[in-house]
């Protein structure tokens, strides 16, 4: 690969994929190795769905969501249907709702949290196995990335609500497991990429609802074309050499 190729806007496109392929391995791990099983003896997905969503934010100490915030990370989502599930989540006790609509876990909830934690720490552990030195390059390529990632989100006027901003940094309490470090950071760089990508179809005039019918062709290319280059900001705090690292140890993990 020659130094366009690498540009920072190139391997915001290309390491998309990779990202979201590693973090759904080990969401989808931590499900079968025993997320599943903590979530039924806390009530089930009804009780905890959005706990998990925004375990980043809610599982730190006094850790809260705002409404804007909330709107953002489901914004594909039918709104009234989501406040019906919050709705559960708050009568199981696991959530409080305040009167401004900022969202935390309750103590109930916040138990929860930690053995979510636990439980992506030994899958993510076993999943990961034997590579070690990538997942420690990567967990400290991610760290740089979203460090700048929130400097710029503070620096620039950003025309749509921001989920990176309701879920960042992730929480990462002393002692926290590399694999956890890899998954949670994957998972808040999706919201980043994920914030560009609202607001390259909002400059292109389209909604939540016509940007998911939207067919492949040229209009849609154009759009993830426009969220690449609106995603590439934080990758420019990385070397081009470091860049291709990051998409080659991606690659290599299972999952």
């Amino acid at each position: 690969m020659n130094a366009v190729e690498v540009a920072p806007h190139r391997i915001a496109g290309l390491l998309a994929p990779a990202v979201d392929r590693t973090f759904r391995a080990g969401i989808l791990a931590g499900r079968d190795g025993g997320g599943a099983e903590l979530s039924q003896r806390y009530g089930g997905v009804t009780a905890t769905g959005f706990l998990v969503d925004l375990r980043t934010r809610l599982a730190a100490p006094g850790g809260t969501v705002d409404g804007p915030g909330f709107a953002a990370i489901t914004r594909y989502q039918d709104p009234v249907a989501c406040r019906r599930t919050v709705d559960k989540q708050v009568a199981h006790g696991m959530i409080y709702r305040g009167t401004d609509g900022a969202l935390s876990a309750t103590e109930r909830g916040a138990a929860f949290l930690t053995e979510l934690y636990q439980v992506h720490a030994e899958v993510t552990e076993e999943l990961w196995a034997g590579h070690d030195d990538r997942v420690a390059r990567l967990v400290a390529m991610l760290g740089r990335l979203l460090s700048y990632a929130l400097v710029l989100a503070d620096e620039e006027a950003n025309p749509v609500a921001s989920s990176f901003a309701a879920l960042a940094p992730p929480y990462e309490p002393d002692g926290t497991p590399s694999g956890v470090l890899l998954l949670n950071r994957l998972s808040t760089l999706r919201y980043h990429r994920a914030d560009a990508h609202a607001a390259a179809w909002t400059a292109a005039g389209h909604t939540p609802s016509s940007i998911a019918a939207l067919p492949a062709g040229p209009e849609r290319l154009a759009i993830e074309l426009e969220t690449d280059r609106r995603a590439a900001g934080p990758y420019a705090v990385l070397s081009a050499e470091e860049r291709l690292t990051m998409l080659a140890d991606l690659a290599a993990l299972p999952g």
